[in-house]
């Protein structure tokens, strides 16, 4: 196919889908193996050892533990009693930079969430949701974002598996342009933006790469990277932590699934894992958001032209990712 621009219908944004660029999908295969720390040298296993050892949560709460939440040794934000205070440098508005970073870790060093069993996995999200719900207690607290970086080019300095949870004291500007353009969207049309995507991703059937009763994974049709993915509960729901537990099973199996067809069609590539939920302050405000989870491959490098622009460049056609996901190169 020719060169194509596509357009996002929340947040406005184009891509570029160029796939004369790729001139094989070879390349995609990850060539070199996964470099695995020994677990002695590894400050998860070793928490004592580290200086950080300051648990937040455990469970379950006794020396058997899956899951621990532990406060980030190297934070981006530093928590005080306090909110963040705003200011002026000049020209310039300033807001301190106040608030929580968590570290969620299994206790596995060597299962990566697509490989936890079904238990271990939603034991995962249920202390997400358990923390997401601790946080947003503190009315400082403007919104809550929970990640998942696997491997070094992601940006994970640590090789044993791990979420990290940030409270912050500003909406994201990513995240408000979504909320902002999905407010719009339903203004004009009376219809949620993302449900509105499902069905049509559903009906198309080009790019699903696994669905089961409450959920739904695709490739994006406006992807910004190789094989994008998106899962998203069927239902509306616009708040993760209110999400109940049966959906959240259906979640963490298309999840799962999804991430292993990457790991195992793509010789296991770094990602980048998020959650984008609606805040929790002034729920009625947000209605018309749908929360998902969004998943990243690590394969391009924004160059002049994306940085130039802040249009990206896709050299995989989503519905050709789909069916390398499905049935691989």
């Amino acid at each position: 196919m020719n060169s194509e621009f596509r357009q996002d219908i929340i947040s406005g944004d184009w891509v570029v889908i160029a796939p004369k660029r790729l001139k094989r999908p070879e390349p995609f295969l990850r060539k070199e193996k996964r470099k695995i720390i020994p677990k002695k040298d590894c400050p998860f296993d070793n928490l004592k050892n580290s200086g950080n050892d300051k648990t937040i949560l455990t469970v379950p709460n006794s020396q058997d533990w899956k899951v621990k939440i532990i406060p980030n040794k190297f934070p981006i934000l530093a928590h005080k009693n306090l909110c963040a205070r705003e200011s002026r440098k000049g020209p310039y508005k300033i807001n301190e930079g106040i608030g929580y970073h968590d570290v969620l870790i299994t206790r596995n060093h060597f299962k990566n969430f697509p490989n936890l069993a079904k238990e271990d996995a939603l034991l995962v999200f249920k202390t997400l949701q358990e923390r997401y719900k601790k946080l947003i207690e503190d009315k400082c607290v403007k919104y809550v974002s929970i990640f998942h970086n696997w491997g070094p080019k992601a940006g994970a300095s640590i090789f044993h598996p791990h979420f990290q949870i940030l409270s912050l004291p500003i909406i994201p500007p990513d995240i408000k342009r979504s909320l902002e353009g999905s407010r719009e969207y339903f203004q004009e049309r009376n219809k949620c933006a993302h449900c509105v995507m499902i069905e049509y991703e559903k009906s198309d059937k080009k790019r699903v790469v696994y669905e089961n009763k409450e959920v739904i994974s695709f490739t994006p049709f406006v992807a910004r990277e190789p094989f994008e993915l998106r899962v998203f509960p069927k239902k509306h729901l616009p708040y993760f932590e209110d999400t109940s537990e049966e959906i959240i099973k259906y979640i963490i199996e298309a999840l799962q699934v999804s991430l292993i067809k990457i790991e195992k069609k793509l010789g296991d590539p770094d990602y980048n894992l998020f959650i984008h939920t609606a805040p929790s302050f002034g729920k009625d405000a947000y209605d018309h958001y749908h929360w998902h989870i969004e998943v990243l491959p690590k394969f391009s490098i924004s160059a002049g032209f994306e940085l130039g622009t802040g249009i990206e460049v896709t050299i995989i056609d989503p519905e050709a990712a789909a069916k390398i996901l499905k049935h691989g190169i």
